[in-house]
């Protein structure tokens, strides 16, 4: 068992701690605006509970493995990891990963949890920075496996490599970036799609109701278990080199000349609102935040009944 940091107790942090305990290891919470911290450790105890009900993890006692530290030192004393997920917003992770550097003995790595800021944004200045490295998380986190490791490139090759193998240990899946990229690997896959999603909404192609489900009851039926390199390799008879011959001039023409990127906040008049606000209003979003969240345990433990990966 060892001791790992979650530096900013937000939402992020808590579904962060919830994976590091589930997976033996002791977390100590801290969070710099006042009671942030104390409030967030019952609020991982149950995602722990949501997780045990679900037969995802075994039934114990977690408790005694989340500690709550009252200051920055306090809480990095004795760890061997920290995982900040602090504000989206550079000039802040510039500054807490410098005095986390600061602190720290030379050996602890420093991930963080952003979306879309690069270490070398925000850490190109701090004396230790061979130790940091991005750690995007899916949220939420411990419900979506997948985990963006994203190195800078003045990150130690050891470093990432302990990271990854402390991620893999957890059991959640790393995806190491072989370099950084704005938006990374997730969130430019989701762009494209969604770039794709309004335009098809502000041409009047079809309802967003019908995009959704062109996901939800179509593609996203076989990428809940397979990407889209492996879905190609099985829709034709001789494998990816088959496909590639066969429709890649298709997609080419598909898209050909076509590089511009709409204003999403159009789409918002043509439907897109009026469909969500009726499908989840806003008072209901905490509810649907939680139906989400029972669907996603459910598709996680039928996975890890059939996984072939054991």
């Amino acid at each position: 068992m060892v001791k790992i940091a979650i530096v900013g107790a937000g939402l992020i942090g808590q579904a962060w701690g919830a994976v590091f305990v589930a997976a033996g290891h002791d977390v100590v919470l801290y969070d710099p605006i006042a009671g942030v911290a104390d409030g967030a450790a019952p609020k991982v105890l149950a995602r722990l509970q949501d997780l045990a009900d679900h037969g995802l993890i075994a039934a114990r006692e977690y408790r005694s493995q989340i500690s709550v530290a009252a200051s920055l030192a306090a809480a990095l004393e004795g760890v061997i990891y920290v995982q900040e997920s602090g504000p989206e917003k550079r000039d802040v992770k510039a500054a807490l990963t410098a005095e986390m550097d600061a602190i720290l003995p030379p050996d602890v790595p420093i991930g963080s949890s952003t979306s879309g800021i690069p270490a070398s944004s925000y850490a190109a200045d701090v004396a230790g920075r061979g130790r940091c490295l991005v750690v995007h998380p899916i949220n939420p986190p411990h419900l979506v496996p997948a985990v963006e490791i994203v190195p800078a490139p003045f990150t130690a090759a050891e470093v990432t490599e302990k990271v990854r193998d402390l991620i893999a240990q957890t059991g959640q899946i790393p995806i190491t970036l072989k370099r950084e990229i704005d938006g990374f690997v997730v969130n430019r896959l989701q762009g494209a799609l969604l770039i794709e999603a309004f335009k098809l909404l502000q041409n009047g192609v079809a309802a967003p109701e019908d995009i959704d489900r062109a996901i939800c009851d179509g593609l996203g039926m076989r990428w809940s278990f397979m990407g889209p390199f492996e879905t190609i390799h099985l829709n034709a008879p001789g494998g990816v080199s088959d496909y590639v011959t066969r429709f890649a001039g298709m997609y080419q023409s598909m898209f050909e000349g076509d590089t511009k990127i709409s204003d999403w906040s159009s789409a918002l008049d043509q439907g897109l609102t009026s469909y969500l606000d009726a499908l989840h209003p806003q008072d209901s979003l905490p509810e649907a935040h939680r139906a989400r969240d029972l669907k996603l345990m459910e598709l996680l433990r039928m996975r890890r009944a059939g996984d072939r990966r054991g």
